[in-house]
């Protein structure tokens, strides 16, 4: 029997932001299949973290490059930069 679901092909985005200089986070990369390979795997040769959620990630690969966030997506967003924060300052501290 064949399975006749469509695969879904592999997403990514990269949001930056900078507090000082920015209303809300950036879309700097953002792309399907090799490009979102790519993306992961530079994410992970530079230690910058990765959160995973296919619903937010299909949201923001619909942007353009240099998009800021929709209003609709701040609160998630948010929560998602506080997390990492808060992981960054105990991985800092030796607390991890």
């Amino acid at each position: 029997m064949e399975n006749n679901k469509p695969t879904r092909q592999k997403a990514a985005a990269a949001l930056k932001y900078n507090m000082e200089n920015d209303p809300a986070p950036r879309v700097v990369a953002r792309g399907k299949g090799y490009v979102a390979e790519r993306i992961m795997q530079l994410a992970e040769e530079y230690g910058v973290p990765v959160y995973q959620d296919r619903n937010l990630v299909e949201m923001l690969v619909k942007l353009d490059l240099g998009d800021t966030i929709p209003y609709e997506l701040y609160q998630v967003v948010a929560e998602i930069l506080s997390f990492i924060y808060r992981m960054e300052r105990r991985a800092a501290q030796g607390r991890l």
